[in-house]
């Protein structure tokens, strides 16, 4: 059991039987009463974000994820193909599962896949990653007098606003968690 104190950003619990990932954690203290703990977690298995109120005190059940380093192959329409580069054994994770965090993965990069009670719930993204440009417009000169930008197509398929300067071929590093360009990779 935890603490509900405890439930920080990135923290797994279960309720339920499900498992929650909190994204989002708030403390209020108000006068005489109990401090309020509000939380947005992710539904692990359905994805779904809910809010969470508690009281200070509180205990919820905690639960330890195992991680394997697999690497990300490819994903057709509906499944997304991992393998153990070890013992070669395929993973098959429904894009259900994977939700929005598939656009952030290059096929032949290796990654880390959260399991629960042998179940696959999803993927760790690192903070950044690097992903090669594959269609852009180009910039106009003379636009700028402000920070300009652009969509641009990633490799894998993922739309990111960036700057005129960028073009087709050039690798740029991306802030996974707000899904922005951060800046150009040589």
């Amino acid at each position: 059991m935890i603490d509900v104190n405890k439930l920080k950003v990135g923290v797994t619990f279960t309720e339920e039987g499900q498992p929650f990932k909190v994204t989002k954690y708030d403390f209020t203290k108000m006068g005489r009463g109990n401090a309020t703990i509000k939380v947005k977690a992710k539904n692990m298995f359905s994805g779904a974000i809910v809010t969470k109120g508690y009281i200070s005190g509180n205990m919820v059940e905690d639960i330890t994820l195992d991680k394997k380093h697999l690497q990300y192959l490819y994903k057709d329409e509906d499944k997304g193909y991992f393998m153990d580069p070890v013992s070669f054994e395929q993973y098959e994770i429904p894009l259900k599962v994977l939700g929005d965090d598939v656009s952030y993965l290059v096929e032949g990069d290796k990654a880390w896949v959260l399991f629960w009670d042998e179940k696959i719930l999803g993927v760790e993204l690192p903070a950044s990653v690097v992903m090669e440009i594959t269609e852009s417009e180009q910039g106009a000169k003379g636009n700028t007098v402000s920070n300009v930008l652009k969509p641009a197509k990633t490799s894998s398929g993922l739309i990111v606003m960036v700057p005129l300067f960028i073009k087709v071929g050039d690798s740029i590093k991306i802030n996974t968690e707000t899904g922005e360009y951060t800046s150009r990779v040589n």
